[in-house]
């Protein structure tokens, strides 16, 4: 039995909470997005980020893969797949936008969903189209990836509503 219920209330986890390795990871390509944003600004289509940012990353040293393709199972079945726009350090995705507003559930949704399919905790997404990208920088955490990190009592993490 699958269990798709899901609080309206996003419960917020510390970085401190999370593998050192990761969040460095995801402050280098933090940085990098930010070398971009500087040089490009809002405006341009998204795969001139995507190159921009590719570019940087591989100056910086951060392993990184665009279109990773990731297998959805249903059932122990493999029914599919979705394709990431960056795999990051071999620890992270990062999904990239060039709109004008705020990052809104439709894509957090969508790399909540990655990266369950791909079993990573963390996430990123990055939105060009903010005048700055701090204002376009969303972490996105996988929350059954985190309770597998936990002492293994899913039962725990059952309620997102508790503060």
């Amino acid at each position: 039995m699958h269990n798709h219920a899901q609080s309206g209330r996003r419960r917020s986890t510390p970085l401190a909470e999370l593998d050192p390795a990761l969040t460095e990871v995801s402050r280098k390509v933090i940085g990098c997005a930010i070398e971009v944003h500087k040089e490009l600004g809002p405006g341009y289509p998204i795969e001139i980020y995507r190159k921009a940012l590719m570019y940087e990353l591989k100056a910086e040293e951060v392993a990184a893969q665009e279109d990773f393709k990731i297998e959805v199972e249903f059932d122990g079945e493999t029914i599919g797949e979705v394709v990431a726009d960056i795999y990051a350090g071999d620890r992270f995705l990062v999904m990239l936008c060039n709109f004008y507003g705020e990052v809104g559930g439709h894509e957090r949704s969508v790399l909540r969903a990655q990266l369950r399919a791909a079993e990573l905790e963390l996430g990123l997404i990055i939105n060009f189209g903010q005048r700055r990208l701090k204002d376009g920088l969303v972490r996105v955490l996988n929350p059954d990836a985190l309770r597998q990190d936990d002492d293994g009592d899913d039962e725990e993490y059952e309620d997102e509503d508790e503060d």
